[in-house]
């Protein structure tokens, strides 16, 4: 099924990641070739220390703690969020900071209509990368309880629709959901042109709207793109594709999110969701260990990842 090993690459490489890329974010490609990230920085973007991460691993340790009691409760999650935004609970620094625009509409609305199939963005306008940042952990849980793919993405769509609904961040998610899936389950980096391509016609076919399609394609040439091709931003197509092509152009963990961060613009975004992926391929010691201690609340994560996996593997049933 799944390791707590695997559990721990995932978030703590993705939790790395976005440290990475909170004091250089916004900042343009041009400049970062000038002074690229090669290491931990501290009171760059945003006034906090080196190790610090933003809403990205904040959202997702806030679902994660829900989805470590073994089911999945939509409400208590939002309800986590609230907490998040209000109170700062989930911060690395008891501050919250770097609360995306779609996110705080969809949990605003939450707050007034107390419904989780109601608050979710659904507009074209809000498909920015906030559902696909922080989506590993609804992914982890399906892989741990053994379940179909059908009852997997089922899961994956509630994960996204809390706050983005609209079909192209739910297709993301789940392009991104079966990567991390067939990785945990062994595949290799050579393999995963071939996920990409099979959960698009896979994507293609629930989601049989020409724009749709044409948004996703990018897994035709994905592989053959340079740098110049990508986008950092924080369109969930350009940060999926731009995380991708960095696990598939690198040979480590530390090769991937770097190349990652340097993109420029969303840099933490890029760089967590690349760096999960590449914790997944990689295992957990492959991330620098100076990082890891670097990381702040380390300790936290990880105890949430042993919670999870207790729970989640009792009797390692099928659903």
């Amino acid at each position: 099924m799944i390791t707590l090993e695997q559990i721990k690459a995932v978030m703590i490489g993705h939790a790395i990641g976005d440290a990475l890329g909170v004091p250089v974010e916004f900042c343009e490609r041009e400049e970062l070739k000038t002074n690229p990230v090669v290491d931990m920085r501290g009171y760059g973007t945003y006034p906090v220390p080196a190790g610090s991460w933003s809403d990205d691993t904040s959202m997702s340790i806030a679902a994660l703690d829900s989805l470590a009691k073994g089911t999945v409760n939509l409400d208590e999650i939002m309800d986590n969020f609230v907490e998040w935004v209000e109170e700062g609970k989930y911060t690395p620094t008891g501050e919250s900071f770097d609360i995306g625009r779609t996110c705080l509409q969809a949990i605003r609305a939450y707050l007034i209509c107390q419904d989780t199939n109601e608050c979710g963005q659904i507009g074209e306008y809000s498909n920015g990368n906030g559902s696909l940042m922080r989506i590993h952990p609804f992914a982890l849980f399906a892989i741990a309880k053994g379940m179909t793919l059908g009852k997997s993405l089922d899961v994956i769509r509630e994960g996204s629709i809390i706050t983005h609904a609209h079909p192209r961040s739910i297709y993301g998610c789940g392009i991104y959901s079966m990567v991390l899936w067939d990785i945990l389950r062994g595949a290799d980096k050579a393999s995963i042109p071939s996920t990409i391509e099979n959960a698009s016609v896979l994507f293609d076919g629930i989601y049989s709207e020409e724009s749709e399609h044409y948004e996703w394609a990018f897994y035709k040439k994905l592989t053959t793109k340079t740098e110049d091709e990508l986008s950092g931003s924080g369109y969930v197509v350009n940060t999926l594709e731009a995380a991708l092509w960095c696990l598939l152009t690198t040979n480590s963990y530390k090769e991937c999110v770097l190349k990652a961060v340097n993109l420029g613009e969303d840099t933490d975004t890029v760089a967590a969701i690349a760096g999960g992926l590449a914790g997944a391929l990689y295992g957990y010691d492959s991330i620098p260990q100076e990082w890891k201690d670097t990381l702040i609340k380390r300790e936290y994560i990880e105890s949430l990842c042993e919670k999870a996996y207790d729970e989640w593997t009792k009797g390692d049933k099928v659903l």
